[in-house]
């Protein structure tokens, strides 16, 4: 029977005798209640293979070193904990294994914890080759942790963390009981898969602590784990204690950093930061006392400022536990950085944080930027640090370190793929030529596959062409599957319906030479309503209001009421929308509460004879650094008689933990545009809290302003070589920094129009 060949397996695995302990077979949660009543140190309860719906799994007792109680699936990874699931383990010496958390979500607020309750903690156990997957709130802003470690000498390892969708920490050391402080955690060969942009604070993968417990030393080692696009927010690790290790961790294209926020005396060690020129990739973060950073590669990482490779902080006098505690007794040191756009001392310095690092060492790291970019930049006092040993290969310096070595060194790849200098006598300069990064093979399960790229526009590469007609398009839609394109030839296509979209979908004007592009009419207040897993895609077509009702919150394209999970995309490309004049605010894209679009593409297209927005992305409007769009990029189109603002991006309050939005405006044509009743922002554009902005050579003409609201941050807005006609000035705002408005404009023309 295989069950039981699993059973002298994980005996020998465990280096126990089979026949000293009594297994337990439950195929429903009345036989597991049953088991629990019975176990002791070595015995094994094994989950029969299959769904368990609605199971809120609990492990405790006294199990031994050598003998720990066990609960095992028949088979690896086919026991699957689906609906409102959740692990719970307490007493000593438990070990968990096998199991599939998927398809549902945790009715508590953790999917997997190490207590039963706050007074039976976790000690000497271990939780292996587990799978959490997708397994997120439905709300993306209702928060829970996967993973909540408790107690003492707990190992979490070779498990697979993939796609929380939903806000709150993926694994999360807690150190709110006295039990649970320097308590020896190992977190080993996990693999923590992509987790999508969050649009909020709260998306970090691992954290350590909290503000609250800082000053207390967690004492968890965190090791040859591999974080995959964890992409939250612009903390990966938030280390939030003292004590910790971490070392020999990869990360693969993932924005943010390992950031030592709160808590002293931590070590960072021969970690690799693969970015491969993604935006916002970083690399470390340092922050407190006593820290040490050394050995650690980076290479191809481009994000700057607080996701710099490296990011050496300002600090607040006297910080109180939950700011910033001045960087003092620092040393960095043998790390190498290539290929990245910024290493930056003094970040975030302003009044609060004037507090530069003291007592630093900075010595024998090798760096190398972006050719004929700035590199390495300086924002405060760096009298406090010692350098020493360094030397940069590429990129702009700041004037105040001059004295750091410069030149051109040659470098060459290792086995391990990593970069190091040909000539031995930089041998003592950057990390270690021993370094080896842990592989996607060894860490994780080995019978469960991690995620490929997400499904592009076109990726099945089936094509099905629709003839016109009422209803072919609703039909072939509904019929299409993930990554197919619906070709649609000349004529006219009535949509009675709203096309529920829940897939990555194309549809395409394919029209022969010197015909019309396809007419798209909808009786209906939307066309298209985006659900969770949708992503649209429109190139040469026309979209036309002429059938649509008079209803409140018409839009041709908005997301559903419901909270959206997953992150979508949406482009136009040589695409014409028209008349959407039957309701006072008719928007073309409306994104809506707890909804995100990662990118909404627009290029190459026409717009007229619209009463509402193009674009609105302004539903978070509580001001606590949520927003409904990542990047906005408009080009190359022509909008006219548009009553709204051709974009109304929104992102208000003065958290720092989030990247976006990030907004282009490029050669486009505006007319007579933003200028309706109903518009209360009185502006064609409006941008309130977006971090970067270029806005750039497009001509505006009889419309309102551009207006531009600066928040948190150090917001970069570029607004250059535009031209505009009977067009007031910018209307420029800042809600917190003290100044001039930081906007750079430059080459912009206004002329009014003849006659006045």
């Amino acid at each position: 029977m295989l069950a039981r060949l699993c059973l002298v397996w994980l005996a020998i695995w465990l280096g126990a005798s089979p026949s000293l302990a009594e297994h337990y077979f439950v195929r429903n949660q009345n036989e597991y209640a049953h088991a629990l009543k019975q176990i002791e140190a070595g015995d094994v309860i094994i989950l029969a293979n299959g769904e368990w719906r609605d199971f809120e799994l609990v492990i405790t007792g006294k199990g031994r070193k050598g003998a720990p109680i066990t609960v095992i699936s028949e088979e690896p990874g086919k026991v699957f904990l689906t609906g409102q699931s959740s692990l719970r383990i307490g007493g000593e010496h438990i070990l968990v294994t096998g199991l599939v958390f998927k398809d549902g979500y945790s009715p508590r607020g953790e999917v997997i914890s190490f207590r039963r309750s706050k007074q039976d903690q976790a000690k000497n156990s271990r939780v292996t080759e587990v799978v959490i997957d997708n397994f997120s709130k439905p709300d993306r802003y209702e928060s829970d942790y996967w993973v909540g470690i408790y107690g003492k000498n707990n190992r979490f390892d070779h498990n697979h963390l993939v796609g929380k969708t939903n806000k709150g920490v993926t694994l999360a050391v807690r150190l709110d009981s006295e039990e649970s402080r320097e308590n020896g955690h190992r977190i080993d060969h996990n693999y923590f898969g992509p987790r999508p942009v969050l649009g909020s604070n709260g998306g970090e993968t691992l954290r350590i602590g909290t503000s609250r417990y800082s000053m207390h030393r967690s004492n968890t080692l965190v090791e040859n784990n591999i974080f995959d696009r964890t992409d939250g927010e612009v903390e990966i690790i938030s280390s939030k204690s003292g004590g910790n290790i971490f070392r020999g961790n990869v990360f693969l294209r993932s924005r943010g950093t390992l950031t030592l926020r709160h808590g002293d005396d931590n070590i960072v060690e021969r970690n690799v930061f693969l970015g491969q020129g993604k935006d916002y990739t970083g690399g470390i973060r340092v922050i407190n006392r006593g820290q040490i950073v050394r050995g650690n590669y980076m290479e191809g990482l481009r994000g700057e400022a607080f996701s710099s490779a490296l990011a050496i902080m300002n600090g607040v006098p006297n910080s109180p536990v939950n700011r910033y505690v001045e960087v003092a007794n620092a040393r960095i040191e043998n790390n190498t950085v290539v290929d990245s756009r910024r290493v930056a001392f003094n970040v975030g310095a302003d009044e609060e944080r004037s507090a530069p690092p003291s007592n630093t060492i900075f010595a024998n790291n090798l760096l190398s930027g972006i050719e004929g970019e700035s590199f390495i930049e300086v924002y405060g006092n760096v009298s406090g640090i010692r350098f020493s040993g360094n030397r940069v290969l590429r990129g702009g310096v700041a004037k105040e370190l001059d004295g750091i070595a410069r030149g051109e060194v040659e470098m060459e790849r290792a086995e391990s793929g990593l970069l190091y200098p040909v000539d031995p006598a930089f041998a003592q300069v950057g990390a270690p030529h021993d370094l080896k990064p842990v592989r996607l093979g060894d860490v994780g399960v080995a019978w469960y596959g991690k995620p490929g790229d997400e499904a592009v526009f076109g990726s099945s590469g089936k094509v099905i062409e629709v003839l016109p007609g009422e209803d072919t398009l609703v039909e072939a839609a509904l019929a299409a599957g993930n990554g197919d394109v619906l070709l649609l030839g000349t004529g006219e296509y009535i949509a009675n319906r709203a096309i529920p979209l829940d897939k990555v979908l194309t549809i395409k004007g394919g029209q022969a030479e010197g015909e019309g592009a396809p007419v798209i009419f909808f009786t209906r207040p939307t066309l298209v309503e985006l659900r969770e897993g949708g992503s649209l895609q429109l190139v040469n077509l026309v979209i036309d209001g002429a059938l649509a009702p008079d209803s409140v919150g018409n839009s041709a394209i908005r997301t559903t009421t419901f909270p959206i999970k997953s992150n979508m995309q949406i482009e136009m490309d040589s695409v014409t929308v028209r008349g959407l004049v039957v309701n006072k605010s008719f928007n073309v894209l409306t994104l809506g509460k707890s909804a995100l679009a990662d990118r909404v593409s627009i290029k190459n297209s026409t717009f007229s004879d619209i009463t509402g927005a193009v674009v609105s992305a302004a539903a978070e409007t509580e001001n606590f650094g949520q927003y409904n769009v990542e990047y906005l990029e408009i080009t190359g189109s022509t909008f006219a008689n548009v009553g709204g603002p051709i974009a109304n991006i929104y992102r208000g309050g003065r958290d720092e933990s989030t990247f976006g939005p990030n907004v282009t405006i490029l050669g486009n044509a505006i007319a007579n545009s933003g200028l309706a009743a109903t518009n209360t922002l009185g502006a064609s554009l409006y941008l309130h809290g977006v971090q970067n902005a270029r806005i750039e050579r497009n001509a505006v003409a009889s419309s309102a302003p551009f207006r531009i609201v600066h928040t948190v941050g150090t917001p970069k807005t570029t607004i250059t070589d535009n031209k505009f006609a009977a067009t007031p000035g910018f209307v420029l705002e800042e809600l917190i920094f003290e100044g001039e408005h930081r906007a750079i404009l430059s080459g912009n023309v206004f002329v009014e129009e003849k006659g006045e």
